[in-house]
């Protein structure tokens, strides 16, 4: 079983400020703030400090001394302002206080220190745990890492060299190289400067994760890279990019062999730098939770050693886009902008619904239906492009059963619910018990997942697609699934504690926490129309946007940019994606250049370059770029060429929001449907539905908005 959880998950804030820096705990002439993250939320007993002296103090008469430790010689000069690696914090509470002649210096900043190994705000470590430090192959220059030093997978850091060749592929750095390679390249980053095409990868562990960062630096004519120096790494941007790896199944238990990738030659040969851990790809670790933890603190690693980045950019496709949406959401101040591709709001709802919909509707198509179907029929009650998404997305829908994909657990400690049923469930809800809590009747997680009261083809019934019989009969035989993700004949009831609790957390993204005030490019590779059927389909791009607009009642900050799926899902070798990347960029430092009063939003909306338009390509060999609001107009040219299709609840008559978890129910009434039902039909319609039927005109069971960011579980 998991670490042990409360049957009811408390959800914390953690205190300082979310967005603003740290500032002084009392008033003072000096200003002391971590530029390494939040004073509340440091970890492995550093914070890269900044000090703001005021005219009137002289800076090399300031101390600074850390838990009553001098730590003055640790800050350098410049200007007005010291900057300094502070090292070896207690943890738990401490402060970083100033002083100086005649009490013009004084200051105090409390800080809250945290194990390198976490948590931090996750809560429990998830175990059983299993290290993968021997299994992880050490991008370009080869081998492993090798044996874990500890039960929390830690291993030392270590620094590798290499650079781009002629031929352009990435080989090791000659060791002892005193000279460069006859067959490096340059590069022209995107300040127009050219540079030797030489990376330095940093390799880590943090929170029980791999962390990798790379970043161009010539180790022939630079000093190493320091937090304190006064030049960054002359082929560095100032941005970085954060990587963030998809997958979900199998996601649980384990530390992960692989990184969201920090070698893509795109982004490198611009001049960003790159970063990723095991535990932002979903296949190792599919939570967010855990995700936005691993991945603030290895920006905050990276800021220690390199300075602080001008901005970071979270970066993925699928699993990389629920972290993008909701580590921007929950924890803002993380990524201050993202572009995310192949895009859903988050696993636990968007995801979750629409694939075990998906999964119950093809099993009584192909096993329990009592009346006969066109595959017409079968296709529209989905709403699916093809009705082949169908069974595609239904395997994949198993991440709700504890025994399927179990991946590197032992065997002996896996569930059963015969021969070891206190083992461990390998599931997406049990692998959130920290957020949903214990259920007392089962030890399991509560889970937040229902489909009671839902009316499945509505629709297409209204439209005379389907019949009132081919109606009754669906929804009669359709089912739910009980603890196990067995198919029942009963619907699923979900638990009310756990609905509250992903409402109020934000594992069910809701757009109005920190989304609200930074820029999302949704960039979209079309595979609605892939023959076998795929998981990534066109609505959740509008889900998304919805949410944004029912929470902010803007989307400004929303750009979509829509495109065949010649370059894959996701590929810094599509143009389009390339345009994004350095939009994103030019946007980002425009807001930031924007010195004045007004709102994020507007800010955001004033700094939007001219170069980035909502549209999407043709689909001609040589593509063209058609520049129009992709909106779900059925008469607009990209809608034409890539029809966004729709989902089973929104057939059934929910919103393109997909944020409601339960509805609340009303009793049916004849007038709401445009067939006539027989007296017969009418009878059992109201025995389906006895308890009645979804209302979907009012919000949702426990549907409300976030409790606040940045929340302790």
């Amino acid at each position: 079983m998991l670490a042990a959880a409360a049957a009811v998950a408390v959800i914390v804030p953690l205190t300082a400020a979310v967005t603003a820096p740290a500032q002084a705990a009392r008033p003072g002439p000096v200003e002391i703030s971590v530029l390494s993250g939040r004073p509340d939320t440091v970890t492995g007993g550093d914070a890269l400090v900044r000090i703001d002296v005021p005219v009137n103090v002289p800076p090399h008469r300031v101390r600074v001394a850390a838990g009553g430790v001098d730590v003055t010689d640790a800050f350098v000069a410049e200007g007005r302002r010291l900057t300094g690696l502070v090292t070896g914090l207690p943890e738990g509470t401490s402060s970083i206080t100033t002083s100086g002649p005649g009490g013009r210096a004084e200051a105090e900043l409390t800080v809250t220190n945290h194990p390198r190994t976490g948590p931090v705000f996750s809560g429990p470590h998830q175990q059983p745990f299993i290290c993968e430090t021997a299994s992880f192959a050490v991008p370009v220059v080869g081998g492993t890492l090798g044996q874990p030093l500890d039960a929390d997978c830690s291993i030392a850091d270590r620094v590798d060299y290499f650079y781009r060749t002629t031929a352009n592929t990435f080989v090791p750095w000659p060791a002892g190289a005193t000279a460069y390679p006859a067959d490096l390249a340059t590069t022209t980053i995107s300040t127009g400067e050219t540079r030797p095409y030489v990376v330095r990868m940093e390799t880590g562990t943090v929170n029980r994760a791999i962390f990798q960062t790379a970043v161009l630096h010539d180790p022939l004519a630079e000093p190493t890279p320091s937090a304190t120096g006064t030049e960054r790494p002359a082929g560095w941007n100032g941005g970085a990019v954060y990587t963030l790896g998809g997958g979900c199944i199998g996601g649980w238990y384990r530390q992960g062999n692989s990184t969201g990738g920090v070698t893509d030659a795109f982004l490198l040969g611009q001049g960003y730098a790159v970063l990723s851990s095991s535990l932002n790809v979903f296949g190792n670790n599919c939570s967010d939770l855990t995700a936005a933890e691993s991945a603030m603190m290895v920006r905050e690693e990276f800021t220690e050693r390199y300075g602080r980045p001008d901005h970071v950019i979270g970066f993925g496709c699928s699993g990389g886009s629920y972290q993008g949406h909701q580590i921007s959401d929950n924890y803002p101040g993380i990524f201050d902008g993202i572009v995310v591709g192949c895009s859903f709001p988050e696993v636990g709802f968007g995801t979750v619904q629409f694939i075990t919909d998906a999964w119950l509707l093809d099993t009584y198509f192909t096993t329990d239906a009592g009346v006969a179907w066109t595959a017409q029929q079968r296709r529209a009650v989905t709403g699916f492009a093809t009705y082949a998404t169908a069974p595609n997305v239904a395997n994949g829908a198993r991440r709700i059963d504890p025994r399927v994909f179990c991946g590197v657990v032992p065997p002996a400690q896996r569930y059963h619910p015969e021969t070891n049923p206190d083992g461990v469930r390998c599931d997406v809800f049990d692998h959130t018990v920290n957020v949903y809590g214990t259920d007392p009747a089962t030890g399991f997680a509560r889970r937040p997942l229902d489909n009671v009261g839902i009316q499945y083809g509505l629709a297409t019934l209204n439209d005379g697609t389907i019949s009132a019989e081919q109606f009754l009969d669906l929804n009669e035989r359709v089912g739910g699934f009980d603890d196990d993700a067995n198919i029942v004949a009963a619907r699923t009831e979900g638990d009310t504690e756990a609905i509250r609790a992903a409402y109020r957390s934000g594992r069910l993204t809701n757009g109005g926490g920190g989304l609200a005030d930074i820029p999302i490019i949704d960039y979209r590779a079309y595979f609605d129309d892939a023959a076998n059927g795929d998981i990534h389909v066109r609505y959740h791009t509008f889900s998304m946007r919805e949410r944004l607009l029912k929470a902010n009642g803007t989307a400004a900050n929303h750009v979509s940019l829509l495109e065949d799926a010649r370059y894959g899902l996701f590929s810094t070798a599509s143009p389009l994606l390339r345009h994004a990347v350095t939009q994103m960029d030019r946007w980002l430092r425009a807001i930031a250049a924007d010195d004045s009063a007004a709102k994020p939003i507007d800010k955001i909306v004033a700094a939007r370059p001219a170069a980035l338009v909502e549209g999407c390509t043709t689909r001609d060999a040589t593509a063209e770029f058609l520049a129009q609001p992709l909106d779900r107009d059925p008469a607009s040219e990209c809608e034409r060429l890539y029809p966004s299709a729709s989902f089973p609840r929104e057939v059934a008559g929910e919103s393109i929001a997909a944020d409601v978890v339960k509805c609340r129910v009303k009793q049916p009434e004849r007038d709401d449907y445009a067939v006539a039902f027989t007296d017969e039909q009418w009878q059992r319609l109201t025995t389906i539905f006895a308890g009645g039927v979804c209302d979907y005109s009012r919000p949702g069971v426990e549907q409300q908005g976030l409790a606040g960011t940045w929340l302790r579980s």
